[in-house]
């Protein structure tokens, strides 16, 4: 039997050709509301900066947007990426968050910049120093969300985080290697594996060496693994191939570092393609998880015992937005979820 207990989703805020991209985030807000209705356990926003393709770049400002329009889904960050930030500030905008939404914010944090490395000292000129400290700095801002004490002699021992409640944000690692999976093993924190990132390369070590380094805390007494994937489910699997092309696309073109707005598909489909690149695009169909909702939810739950995890985030770009929202219907019936 799977041990998959929970299926949430990551949205990215897509730019999708021919269409403004604020109304890309303001999809986001409204998807959020479909996909509470739906009975998805979480639903995460991404950061990403300098990026023609997702144009979410501001989560916590997402997340504030999504609370005041949702009454029971989680809501998180996949993820604040902290060395473009001071942690003590990190820690009071999920103060703030939490105190819109009491126990229902996810601070997903990531040490990687999301972004090209000029746009990463934009953020911050100190972008070659901050990421050696990103294990500090998760440390101070679990101890900054929980009214907790900083380590002994911490230079802003005595600098709280306001407003304080009766709740706090859950803090997940979020990451793509090795490094984010033994950050999550030493706080005792839950830890989502990016498997859209790489089709799953170095996942499944990644997930083994958490649970197998993984130092309990008082939050969390034992190990919470978490992956994400890209899947897109529709009536019929011809529908969800024909879909699909628009994300193959937007692969191939990314690999030759073409970052674009999601074309549609016919308008991918003639895209003119090399060989090898018409062989990859091929291989992109037989390797994601593209089909009617039935065959995706198989696909999801035998990854999620392969892996070992509890949890599951799906993420999906389509050029159609009522396709999405479908996609996002068809898994949750799938899935027998609970509205």
């Amino acid at each position: 039997m799977s041990q998959l207990t929970r299926l949430s989703i990551l949205d990215q805020s897509i730019a999708v050709a021919g269409r403004p991209q604020d109304q890309s985030i303001r999809n986001t807000v409204a998807l959020a509301k479909h996909c509470e209705a739906l009975g998805y356990q979480r639903f995460w926003v991404s950061e990403h900066h300098n990026h023609p393709t997702i144009v979410g770049t501001a989560p916590e400002i997402l997340i504030a947007a999504i609370a005041t329009t949702t009454e029971r889904i989680r809501i998180g960050s996949a993820g604040i990426m902290l060395p473009h930030y001071a942690p003590f500030k990190v820690a009071e905008v999920f103060r703030v968050l939490d105190a819109l939404a009491p126990g229902r914010i996810d601070m997903g944090l990531g040490r990687a910049p999301g972004s090209d490395g000029r746009t990463a000292f934009a953020l911050n000129p100190a972008a070659n120093e901050r990421p050696e400290h990103f294990p500090a700095d998760v440390r101070d801002l679990i101890a900054w969300v929980h009214n907790e004490p900083l380590v002994e002699r911490h230079p802003f021992a005595a600098v709280k985080a306001f407003p304080q409640g009766a709740t706090a944000p859950e803090v997940w690692i979020l990451g793509s290697s090795d490094y984010g999976a033994q950050v999550a093993a030493l706080f005792g924190l839950p830890y989502c594996y990016a498997w859209f990132f790489s089709d799953g390369a170095g996942g499944k070590r990644a997930i083994d060496l958490y649970q197998r380094s993984y130092r309990p805390s008082a939050r969390h007494p034992e190990p919470h693994a978490g992956l994400c994937v890209w899947a897109l489910a529709a009536e019929t699997m011809e529908q969800a191939q024909y879909h699909f092309t628009s994300r193959a696309l937007s692969r191939i073109n990314r690999d030759k570092g073409i970052l674009v707005p999601l074309e549609a598909p016919d308008v991918a489909a003639a895209a003119p393609l090399t060989v090898h690149e018409q062989a990859r695009m091929e291989q992109f169909r037989k390797d994601s998880f593209v089909g009617t909702g039935p065959e995706v939810a198989a696909r999801i739950r035998d990854l999620a015992t392969e892996v070992g995890v509890q949890e599951m985030a799906v993420v999906t770009w389509t050029h159609d937005e009522e396709v999405r929202r479908e996609s996002y219907t068809q898994l949750a019936r799938a899935f027998d979820l609970k509205g």
